[in-house]
């Protein structure tokens, strides 16, 4: 009897947890569409990527005369021929209840950071590299 008297608390907890309707957890606000990047020079189309979202530079608007047409600045040699159109520049986002966390790609320099993106109210988003605590914010809009 001792036993039972110690689990009742547990079963009501189980019990309750079954019938009472789930909490929504706090979704961060969708970041799917086409950006133009705040220097003007591409945008980049950002959508669901297997269990993630990702984005990909699809248009190349402004380019450095005689700079590479592909990915030469990468630490990896095996990625150094890939095209710079079509390139993923943001991976592995995830929904973080009040932004997308994930890695950006910056292929002037061929580094990899963290990133943090979130949607503003206009439409607009706020893409944030980060270095350790270091972070530069860039504002990209809406692509029409």
């Amino acid at each position: 009897m001792l036993r039972f008297a110690r689990s009742a608390p547990l079963a009501a907890a189980s019990f309750a947890a079954a019938v009472l309707p789930a909490i929504p957890a706090h979704a961060a606000a969708p970041i799917a569409g086409r950006y133009l990047t705040q220097d003007g020079s591409g945008i980049v189309q950002i959508g669901p990527c297997g269990g993630s979202v990702c984005g990909r530079l699809v248009t190349i608007l402004r380019s450095t005369p005689g700079a590479a047409k592909t990915d030469v600045n990468n630490s990896d040699a095996a990625l150094r021929s890939r095209p710079i159109l079509g390139m993923p520049i943001l991976s592995n986002f995830t929904d973080s209840g009040k932004d997308w966390r994930g890695q950006i790609y910056d292929p002037r320099n061929g580094k990899t950071y963290k990133s943090i993106v979130t949607r503003n109210a206009d439409g607009s988003l706020n893409v944030k590299g980060c270095i350790a605590f270091f972070c530069q914010t860039q504002r990209w809009t809406p692509a029409r």
